[in-house]
């Protein structure tokens, strides 16, 4: 056995994932930076809100070079391939790509949110922007994964440190009641969902998503039994912790207190950036376990057994998660077919959900007095939106024809999550801004505003029908390529439900918008007033901005969109 040559493809292989690991990296060197200046005390002269914004700038740089380097064709791997890293615990694709900038543009976006507010104040920062960095970068994992325990691995690390961010406010009893709720909360969904994987593991003998759609193919389900069961079973418990991360219902419960004892900049970060690594881990696991790939990059590793004879016991020792994985002779074996009980149960149960979700979300918001705790529910309802072409989608794979139409599918619930983006961080930054003016939340106290703060105020309102999904605007975009999705797989259920609830939600942002345009100011509330170009204008108009022209430029985001997706399937 060349011992030497295994060292040296070895070498390679870690070389090659540490490279397809660069922006992660680079947050972690900024979590760690900030996190030295605080402790030798140079956080006076040395900005935390600097560094963090360098890091994220940086690691958006990093992502942008492997994009040039790939399309230049100057690394080994194909730009439109599908690629494995860390022995199979990641996968690197246009859907990790698009997630990642998405996640890293937002958390830059938040940063200047919070350096405009002054929440938090200059001593705290060194605390709440490694927090923020180290939940993005537990929610960068979760939108590569490709192995259920780095998918239990990224909820944690995306969950524990929102834990500690909702409780940011450590003077105000509500905010540390918000924070308790959702540790406890997070707590139970992590351990009901860490059994379900181990029932899963169990069974299959393998948490590769790859290779469990092999095994789960091989499944005799017509035989019923106690297997069956257990596999129905553990998939359920997956689905809780995914459910919580979506705050979907019945998991929801922890989202309209911690929204309400959160600032308004937490919420911002929990109702965005969570939500979305949230749908990307749902879009691996939903389809990486009811679609057996027809091909797949190799890893470095894996290359190196087919020229090296020697190679490959010591590399069965070395990677579990390669040895694993199916080679093609044998994938092309197996029935797909035979996944079709899996897509039945994944698809009908995602679509159970987005439906309660989506209308329970609604009916709740509507009694709300608080602006927070009506967009917690908003969140809610937009989860159980963006969910549906997931449903459709899985049910569709088993069809090779329908291949174009499940890519539309999963394709608009992309284009949604960037109208969302910019939708649900208007929102909040907007009532960040009235809550430093106000000092209130409650929906009552935005009354007349429209006469003392106009341009804040239309920003809102646009902001608010967008949310509702009114043309022309970005909203509308969203919702429009998701009913055309759902309208295309033949899911006319999803598409009347979703309908329903739009003409639902229209009332309660509605009432928003009258409180802030048509009633009368209260003669006890002071002047409330806002430079015209101060800051909080300028990044309200700037977020805002998106927002009207993402609803006439959609089709160059469906088609960035449709381009990530098709490499799923």
């Amino acid at each position: 056995m060349d011992f030497s040559q295994v060292i040296s493809d070895l070498t390679k292989h870690t070389t090659h994932s540490v490279w397809m690991f660069q922006p992660e990296i680079w947050l972690c060197a900024t979590i760690v930076a900030v996190l030295l200046v605080r402790l030798f005390g140079l956080h006076t002269w040395i900005s935390p809100f600097a560094t963090s914004v360098v890091g994220c700038l940086g690691a958006i740089a990093a992502q942008a070079s492997m994009i040039r380097e790939f399309s230049a064709g100057l690394t080994a791997a194909p730009y439109f391939g599908r690629i494995e890293f860390f022995d199979g615990l990641l996968v690197y694709d246009h859907v990790t790509v698009f997630f990642r900038l998405f996640l890293l543009a937002f958390a830059l976006l938040l940063l200047v949110l919070m350096r405009i507010t002054g929440v938090p104040d200059r001593d705290a920062a060194s605390d709440v922007f490694p927090l923020i960095l180290g939940a993005t970068l537990g929610m960068c994992l979760m939108a590569s994964a490709n192995h259920l325990l780095v998918v239990f691995l990224g909820v944690e690390m995306a969950s524990v440190p929102s834990y500690a961010l909702a409780g940011m406010l450590k003077g105000r009893r509500r905010s540390s009641e918000a924070a308790l709720k959702y540790a406890v909360y997070g707590a139970g969904a992590a351990g009901v969902m860490l059994y379900g994987i181990s029932l899963v593991a169990g069974i299959l003998g393998t948490v590769h998503l790859p290779t469990m759609a092999m095994r789960l193919s091989e499944v005799a389900w017509t035989a019923g039994g106690g297997e069956v069961m257990a596999l129905a079973l553990g998939g359920l418990m997956v689905m809780v912790g995914l459910a919580f991360k979506l705050s979907a219902v019945p998991f929801h419960f922890w989202c309209p207190d911690v929204f309400e004892g959160a600032t308004a900049e937490v919420n911002a970060f929990l109702s965005v950036a969570s939500k979305a690594a949230a749908l990307a881990l749902l879009v691996r696991v939903a389809v990486g376990v009811t679609h057996l790939p027809e091909a797949a990059t190799p890893s470095p590793v894996q290359a190196a057994a087919t020229s090296t004879a020697a190679l490959s016991v010591t590399e069965a020792s070395v990677s579990l998660a390669a040895a694993e994985k199916p080679s093609d002779e044998a994938a092309a074996v197996v029935g797909a077919d035979n996944l079709s009980p899996v897509r039945t149960f994944v698809s009908q149960l995602i679509a159970l959900v987005a439906i309660i979700t989506c209308t329970f979300g609604n009916l709740a918001a509507y009694a709300q007095t608080n602006i927070k705790r009506m967009l917690a529910y908003s969140t809610i309802a937009h989860a159980g939106y963006m969910m549906m072409p997931v449903a459709a989608a899985v049910a569709l794979l088993g069809d090779p024809g329908q291949h174009a139409t499940a890519i539309e599918a999963i394709g608009s619930l992309l284009v949604y999550a960037v109208t969302y983006l910019f939708m649900n961080l208007g929102a909040f930054a907007i009532v960040a801004f009235l809550r430093n003016k106000l000092l209130s939340e409650e929906i009552a106290d935005y009354a007349g505003l429209i006469r003392s703060c106009p341009t804040m105020v239309v920003c809102f309102v646009i902001i608010l029908l967008s949310l509702v999904g009114l043309p022309p605007l970005a909203g509308f975009a969203g919702k429009f390529v998701v009913f055309v999705s759902l309208a295309k797989a033949q899911w006319w259920l999803l598409v009347v439900v979703a309908g329903l609830n739009t003409g639902l939600s229209l009332f309660y942002y509605l009432r928003v918008v009258r409180v802030m345009c048509i009633d009368a100011e209260p003669e006890s509330r002071g002047p409330v007033s806002f430079a015209a170009l101060s800051p909080s204008v300028l990044y309200a108009v700037a977020v805002t901005t998106p927002v009207v022209l993402l609803g006439v430029l959609f089709s160059y985001v469906i088609d960035v969109a449709e381009a990530a997706v098709r490499q799923l399937l």
